[in-house]
This record gives C-alpha cells, structure tokens and sequence, in this order.
C-alpha cells in the first residue's frame, strides 16, 4: 500500500462520528477510511478526563498501526480532553472537532444561542475559553444531553424517548429566544431530523461534519496524501467496534445505511482495544 492509497482514520466514542465520516465520504469519495466506533465504552462525556485521553491514544494507536494516514477525532469529548497529547505523540496529521461557538456566534440574530453538548465537553477549557471570546457578541444558554448518546449507541435516532429529552433540553433554549443551536457532539448531529420536526425552523443548527471534511481535504493536500482519482474510483471503508454486544454493532449498520452517502448494507468488526488505567473509571 502506498501513501496515497492508505486509509484516513476516523474514531468516535460511538456512532456519532459517523456524521463526520458522512460528511467527508460526500467531499472525499477516492478516499479509503477505517472507522472505529467505540462503543464499548460509550459515553466518554461521562468518563474522566484522564480516562478519555488513555482511551483516545489506545484507540489512535491501533489506527496508526493499520497505517492510517490522517486521524480524525471524530469526537467532541475526546478532542477537547485529547487532542493535545495526540498530537504530542503521533508523527501523522491530526485532525479533531470543536463545538461551532464562533459560526453561531456569526449566525445569530436574536443573540441568543444554545448549546447542547456533553457533560464533559461543557466542562472542558477550550469551550470555556471559545464561549469567554464570544461572550460579548451573543449569550450562551448550555445544557448537557443526558441521556442522548446512550439512545443513539442503541440505534435510536427519532421515536418518544428521543422526542422526550430533545424537548426537555432544547425548549429552555426557546423560551430564553435561541435562534441558533450548537449541536456540541457528533451525535447530536444524528438527531437533526427529530429537532427539524420537533421545532420545524425554529432553530439554525450548527453542526461540523462539512467543516471536518473541507480540513481534511487541505490537510491531505498540503502533505502530499491525497488518493489519486485514477487509481481508485471509490474508497472503501471499513467498520470496527468495541461493542461486544451484536446488536449494538448492528445499530451501527443501521445509523450506517441511513446516512446519505452510504451506497450498501456494511460489514461491522468486533475489535478489543486495551488501555492502561491509571485511575478508576466513574
């Protein structure tokens, strides 16, 4: 396998990272990927800090060692909490997700946004410090989203329970007159379907798939990584998890062939990725 020809590697504490990889497989179609979900220990956003960097650097490892090209931390938690000791350890380009503070900063009218995110991703600096840039533009209204990444890790996109805590959280942001909301997971952005029919246009939605794959796309041309057209038509993608359960891995077939660059039923493999503990998990 040349460079060209290797794979972008893509992780997420889960399926919400599929979002990003669809995003990237519309604007990046030559380019093969392997996507790993882990949704084995699913939600990082409830996890501690140090826990979210030890997985998210056992994860990127066995990523690079299938020779993956470009990582992408498809996964708002793990970038806030493990991006900088990624990029301190790993040679290859590196790229990861932020919530959009400054794009619904710009978008908003009414100078109210929203953001719904996990706990974790709420606590974390760089939001702190994103939300403190732009704190003189608009107001911030935040809420976690217990409860979401546990539905969607089971395949549930739409349906009461979903409807029942996007109304729980989103609502407030309403009623305080947000007209914009972050969408501050992967996940979430599964779920803009059910906030469209639940609020209709009530709401922009700010989500970064498509800012993801237009850094990609740089980034493999200002090193010389790109997959070449004529080589092959259409990347492939292969699909890991580290749920042992079968029907979890088969919610992420299911998330899998509803997304809207998704041409066939995929393949999920079951992987075990171990990681040092260095304090206990809550």
């Amino acid at each position: 396998m040349t460079t060209h020809d290797a794979p972008i590697g893509v992780f997420d504490s889960g399926l919400g990272g599929l979002s990003v990889l669809d995003a990237m497989r519309s604007r990046l179609p030559n380019e093969s990927m392997v996507y790993i979900a882990d949704s084995g220990y699913a939600p990082y956003g409830e996890k501690t800090d140090a826990f979210i960097r030890q997985r998210s650097k056992a994860i990127a490892d066995w990523l690079v060692a299938r020779g993956a090209k470009v990582l992408v931390v498809a996964c708002n938690t793990a970038t806030t909490h493990a991006i900088r000791h990624l990029r301190d350890t790993l040679s290859i380009p590196i790229v990861g997700v932020e919530p959009g503070i400054k794009p619904a900063a710009l978008a908003t009218v009414s100078g109210v946004v929203g953001v719904l995110a996990t706990a974790a991703t709420l606590r974390s600096e760089r939001l702190k410090t994103l939300i403190a840039e732009h704190e003189t533009q608009c107001r911030f209204v935040c809420q976690a989203g217990h409860g979401l990444v546990e539905q969607i890790e089971q395949g549930n996109l739409a349906g009461a329970v979903i409807d029942d805590l996007l109304t729980r959280y989103l609502a407030p942001m309403a009623q305080a007159e947000a007209d914009t909301v972050i969408l501050g997971s992967t996940h979430y952005a599964l779920l803009a379907p059910s906030i469209r029919r639940l609020f209709g246009e009530r709401f922009r939605l700010i989500e970064t798939g498509p800012a993801i794959a237009r850094r990609v796309e740089t980034l493999l041309a200002e090193h010389g990584l790109a997959a070449r057209a004529d080589v092959t038509a259409t990347g492939e993608i292969e699909y890991f998890s580290t749920a042992q359960s079968a029907h979890q891995r088969e919610a992420l077939v299911a998330v899998v062939s509803g997304l809207r660059a998704s041409d066939m039923r995929p393949s999920v493999s079951y992987v075990e990725i171990a990681h040092a503990v260095t304090e206990p998990q809550h």
